[in-house]
């Protein structure tokens, strides 16, 4: 009798962790269901952010090598000015992100995520080939900066979509109460990028000249971004679409997509705001970091790449212990809290790394900037999935993610450039960090207005 008094709590405790875990779908299920539905939502999450992951990748790899870039492609009368006509065209790139969005983006929210995402990454391979083969500007003169802009503006058009739509998707598969966790591993796939992209540049640092970098070996690991195209394109193609879109009666034809985001064009313009310290902060301290280590710091490019590789890893732990906090105590005392540390500690941080500059200093500054801006993306992903009325989640979401990157993040390794070059403050990014700090208190404060930041946005319930 004692021993079956306890098999029935027993059964419950277990169906109250599966409910927990997997959702309520989850209580009539057996334990081994259970296992191989975790590993099947594990699955979903590899081949979702593959994408990202390729996106990220060429991205770094163009920001680290924009020396030797600068002189293979565009030649001037002075480094700086090759070096500010490279940024330049990295930072075009991001100016077709918002198109790429509203385009791409109504595209997926009309045919779904799983089409409209092969789409996306078809798009942005094709600017990742293009750019690793085109010749040098000796070999065939203009056509060479030409075919490199090309190639930036197809993969800021792929990835103003891309984005958006990959946080989309990890959102609707997410297990009830952990869809900041879930989320966060769009961003999480950015880092691994950063990771293997800063450990190959690494490698060939220390295997080959200078000079030997500067004339072909910059081009390898663009080389093996083509590679890998083939391997994450058979990953999303077996990618399955998300329960929650296939469960909707009702999908907006691209049209109606276009208006419902006219609509809430104030949501919109929120959602950009909120996004523009992640975006700030990210391309500060991973794509120009390295620049900034090698040009202003007079750092080796063994011990930029070091850092950065450091930073990646970084942002790739406190990505996921952002979006789970952010699921317990709500999106909006995060926001608030580490918006507000980068706010007063963006300069100070920049100004004690330069007045002496060291590999010890510099990794300890960007390790700081990266715990606010790995804290602060965990609960924006999943603050801006909610937001967004559901019909344009996509749209809204990517419009709102690529106006953000095209006005603050993507144009950031040039204009901290410029400052420097123009105010003699070699700390003088600090100040766009902490500029883009200041725009997310506001967004947070005016998006979760009348609310304490756990359940639906104000501006969302506003907007119903």
């Amino acid at each position: 009798m004692a021993t079956s008094a306890v098999r029935p709590r027993v059964r419950r405790d277990d169906i109250n962790i599966l409910q927990k875990h997997f959702g309520d779908s989850a209580m009539h299920k057996r334990p081994h269901d259970a296992a191989a539905r975790r590993h099947s939502k594990a699955g979903a999450v590899l081949r979702v952010t593959a994408g990202n992951f390729l996106e990220q990748f060429d991205f770094f790899l163009f920001g680290f090598y924009a020396t030797q870039i600068s002189h293979v492609f565009f030649p001037a009368g002075s480094d700086f000015a090759s070096l500010m006509l490279t940024f330049a065209v990295f930072g075009a790139g991001f100016l077709m992100r918002p198109l790429g969005a509203v385009i791409l983006g109504a595209y997926i929210d009309n045919v779904g995520r799983r089409k409209g995402l092969v789409t996306t990454l078809a798009i942005m391979a094709s600017g990742t080939i293009l750019i690793a083969f085109v010749p040098g500007h000796e070999t065939i003169g203009l056509f060479a900066p030409a075919l490199v802009l090309i190639g930036r503006l197809l993969q800021g058009f792929s990835a103003g979509a891309e984005l958006g739509g990959v946080s989309v998707y990890l959102a609707e598969i997410a297990t009830p109460g952990n869809k900041g966790f879930y989320t966060s591993w769009q961003s999480g796939s950015q880092q691994v990028a950063i990771i293997v992209s800063a450990a190959l540049g690494y490698t060939l640092s220390q295997t080959l000249s200078a000079d030997a970098i500067a004339a072909w070996g910059w081009r390898v690991p663009f080389f093996v971004g083509c590679l890998i195209v083939p391997v994450i394109f058979a990953l999303r193609r077996s990618l399955e679409e998300s329960d929650e879109f296939k469960q909707r009666k009702r999908h907006p034809a691209v049209g109606e997509v276009f208006r419902s985001m006219a609509a809430n064009a104030r949501i919109v313009f929120g959602g950009t705001m909120l996004v523009a310290l992640t975006t700030t902060a990210f391309y500060l301290i991973t794509v120009y970091a390295p620049t900034f280590g090698k040009s202003v710091l007079k750092l080796s490019s063994a011990d930029a790449l070091l850092v950065t590789l450091c930073v990646g890893v970084s942002n790739f732990i406190w990505l996921p212990v952002g979006g789970a906090l952010s699921d317990r105590i709500g999106r909006r005392p995060v926001l608030l809290l580490f918006a507000g540390l980068t706010l007063v500690s963006a300069y100070p941080a920049l100004s004690m790394l330069v007045q002496a500059p060291s590999f010890g200093r510099m990794l300890g500054v960007l390790l700081w900037l990266s715990f606010l801006y790995g804290m602060y993306n965990g609960a924006m992903i999943p603050a801006l999935t909610e937001v967004m009325p559901p019909d344009v989640r996509v749209a809204g979401f990517s419009l709102a993610y690529s106006l953000a990157t095209a006005i603050f993040g993507g144009f950031t390794p040039a204009l901290s450039t410029y400052m420097i070059h123009a105010t003699g403050d070699k700390a003088a990014p600090g100040y766009w960090m902490s500029f883009a700090a200041l725009c997310a208190i506001c967004a947070t404060l005016a998006l979760y207005r009348g609310s304490r930041g756990r359940g639906e946005p104000a501006a969302l319930s506003s907007a119903s």
